[in-house]
């Protein structure tokens, strides 16, 4: 759980976007969207693979 302490003389907009970039900062969100599709570990490395291919053809 996230705690921000609001300051005396600090907004609740500035309190909010400090809130925001902490969560931003946690990767919980990242990590929900990963998990909600299931893709097999073959098909990660393979994808993996694909995209070293990709980098390496075109960026090289």
């Amino acid at each position: 759980m996230l705690i921000i302490n609001v300051k005396e003389e600090e907004s609740i907009d500035r309190a909010l976007k400090r809130y925001k970039r902490k969560f931003q900062r946690t990767g919980l969100l990242k990590e929900i969207r990963r998990r909600k599709n299931f893709t097999k570990p073959s098909v990660e490395r393979r994808n993996e693979i694909l995209n070293a291919e990709y980098r390496e053809k075109n960026y090289s």
